[in-house]
């Protein structure tokens, strides 16, 4: 919690949402793992909203001379990060206009791989989640 409250990177309105959500339990998801070919773990933070779980910000940090310094943030509502064999993996919900937040008609899937000191995006993929069977209107039978 200390690293993202003092991190300049991280916005004041993700910043609001580091409060417990019931006791001691802040909306956040935290890994760990190689990323970044350092000599320790970096770290993946996800920040998500209490009620339903958003995720708010996405964030890395990089181990650079016993401190840890950020090296990606994604604040693209809704967002979560994690590590896939030793890559960057970035989910992004889209909404069309007039879906719900519990109802996302797609996603973006970005793979980014650690070069040349920062993140490059490697993969990029959109999946339609297409309308579940029965949700649209019947047509009416001729007659």
């Amino acid at each position: 919690m200390r690293l993202l409250k003092a991190d300049p990177a991280v916005s004041a309105e993700v910043k609001r949402e580091l409060k417990p959500c019931v006791a001691d339990a802040y909306p956040v998801d935290v890994s760990y793992g190689n990323l970044t070919g350092g000599t320790s773990d970096d770290v993946v933070i996800n920040v998500l909203t209490c009620g339903d779980a958003v995720g708010v910000g996405s964030y890395v940090y990089r181990d650079q001379d016993g401190a840890y310094v950020n090296v990606f943030t994604s604040e693209d509502t809704p967002v979560y990060a994690e590590i896939d064999r030793g890559d960057l993996v970035v989910t992004k919900q889209v909404y069309d206009r007039g879906d719900p937040v519990t109802s996302p008609s797609g996603e973006d899937v970005i793979t980014y791989r650690w070069a040349s000191g920062r993140f490059d995006e490697q993969y990029r993929t959109h999946n339609d989640y297409g309308q579940v069977a029965g949700s649209q209107p019947s047509p009416m039978p001729e007659g």
